[in-house]
């Protein structure tokens, strides 16, 4: 049961002009399951994304980055098209060639170029791709094309998620109004060096293709490059940004106050979108913020709260709602900041000063720390005192379930 994620409401998920969805249910891997999607643009529309840093990248991900990476030379994307079921990584040359195959038998459907289409794969790793499954159910996901699919599209991206994530909202930007869009999945395996498992994100806005690729990177990094469930980094971790242009507000430059209205759009509803994906975490019982301060700078901030973020210890603690609190101490020491104080560390729990200046505080007792423990919503603070750089990490606990789903994911 996910923490504190209510189901999306198929009609609160607004369509966006130049976006068609259609879905099928191909038997990737299990029968009467959505397991195909397919996303056609309108010919305006300008595409940016970021990838897993995993070396053992899927064969999609190799693929998308060389159409991306060809976009000023060639033809604008027009489709992106995912199966869930199969990630086809660790499959080698057939699986490249599969995911090209993919590419070109819907570029024949959508009468447009194998450059033009973006495949994207979610699943068990080396395993090869049923392609004769997938490239029969494109003709059903096309036939049901419709700018007002987005729930579909988000079942239809699932592998152990208990739950479809979506979420939509509108801004008034230079007096015109912009719709934005988005879904994701994932559920584990989630420590992303970029992104998540799979997020795709449409807004109506008109982008410039250079800003729409700066826009995507700095909004990863402070949304889907932020979560951890379990410090493991996905073969696949892909999130896209889909800008259709079918709006009147053009976005040129990084310079103007139209980018930063929506950068800041697009960034709140990233956010939203990665946070489901922990509270959908596999097993997850908790939701746990944490935040560590007065830095001196991001990374080792980052460095620290992933530390504490990815510890068994810390996470089992939390959910047996233990206040085994020096874990958390542990966890700070060993992240690798070698020249950290720890005399000047103070650590809270929500609303409660667990340690002042490196130890326990004197006016600390066991039962305020387990009070905050059994919420399913908690904040775990550092204070480094040493500058003034923050990072927040969001990550939920790890609990019995987490074990059994993993250990029965293949059966």
């Amino acid at each position: 049961m996910a923490v504190n994620l209510p189901l999306p409401i198929p009609e609160n998920l607004k369509p966006v002009a130049g976006v068609a969805l259609g879905h099928a249910e191909a038997g990737i891997r299990k029968a009467n399951r959505k397991d195909v999607l397919v996303v056609k643009l309108a010919p305006s529309a300008t595409v940016a994304g970021v990838f897993t840093k995993n070396r053992f990248c899927a064969a999609p991900v190799q693929l998308c980055k060389e159409h991306l990476g060809n976009l000023r030379d060639g033809a604008p994307i027009r489709a992106l098209v995912i199966n869930t079921g199969n990630a086809n990584a660790g499959t080698g040359e057939s699986g490249l060639a599969h995911a090209k195959q993919t590419c070109a038998e819907l570029a024949t459907l959508l009468d447009c170029a194998p450059t033009q289409i973006l495949p994207f794969s979610t699943g068990v790793i080396l395993e090869p791709l049923p392609i004769d499954r997938l490239v029969a159910g494109l003709p059903q996901a096309i036939g049901n094309l419709n700018e007002d699919n987005w729930h579909n599209a988000a079942l239809a991206i699932m592998t152990t998620d208990t739950q479809p994530k979506a979420a939509s909202r509108q801004v008034v930007i230079d007096g015109h109004t912009v719709t934005l869009t988005g879904i994701s999945k994932g559920a584990g395996m989630i420590k992303p060096n970029m992104a998540t498992m799979l997020g795709f994100l449409a807004t109506d806005a008109r982008v410039a293709q250079p800003v729409l690729e700066q826009l995507t990177k700095a909004v990863a990094d402070r949304s889907f490059n932020c979560i951890t469930i379990d410090g493991d980094t996905s073969t696949n971790d892909s999130f896209i940004v889909m800008a259709t242009g079918t709006s009147a507000l053009a976005v040129e430059s990084v310079d103007s106050p139209a980018y930063a209205a929506l950068y800041d759009a697009v960034l709140g509803l990233s956010q939203e979108l990665a946070q489901m994906i922990v509270r959908d975490g596999e097993g997850a019982t908790k939701f746990i913020t944490v935040t560590v301060e007065e830095g001196k700078d991001v990374e080792e901030c980052r460095r620290i709260a992933y530390s504490i973020a990815h510890s068994p210890l810390v996470k089992t603690a939390f959910f047996a709602s233990d206040p085994n609190l020096g874990r958390i101490l542990a966890a700070i020491g060993y992240a690798g900041v070698d020249d950290l104080d720890v005399g000047k560390i103070n650590l809270y729990l929500d609303d409660v000063w667990v340690a002042r200046n490196g130890g326990r505080h004197p006016d600390y007792q066991e039962a305020d720390g387990q009070r905050v423990m059994k919420q399913s919503e908690i904040t775990i603070r550092v204070k480094l005192g040493r500058g003034q750089a923050g990072a927040t990490i969001w990550t939920c606990d790890l609990s019995h379930e987490y074990v059994s789903i993993n250990a029965d994911y293949r059966s």
